[in-house]
């Protein structure tokens, strides 16, 4: 599936992910390949991206905020205070504060 993470800023965030878990307003949830369609507010919390594969343009083009899994490469982890995700048509868009 496709992920975007929008902030007020810019777009910080633009790639095929195999998964990514959210701190949603009722609790934590993941959403993998052809997730049901969904719009949820999110809270303070992590966003904890799985990507699809590892890719060295894209190390390149993350801004610091992004944390690396130091066990799984693959995994990144971005901190948001809040925002509302929407998930439709197996692409996922995060605008987050």
């Amino acid at each position: 599936m496709y992920l975007e993470i929008v902030t007020p800023e810019a777009i910080v965030f633009k790639a095929d992910v195999d998964a990514v878990k959210v701190p949603g307003h009722a609790g934590e949830f993941q959403m993998l390949n052809n997730h049901a369609p969904i719009v949820s507010t999110l809270v303070e919390g992590e966003v904890k991206i799985q990507l699809a594969a590892s890719n060295k343009e894209l190390d390149d083009e993350l801004s610091e905020d992004f944390k690396k899994d130091k066990s799984n490469s693959n995994v990144l982890y971005y901190t948001i205070k809040g925002g509302v995700l929407e998930m439709k048509d197996n692409k996922a868009i995060i605008l987050a504060d």
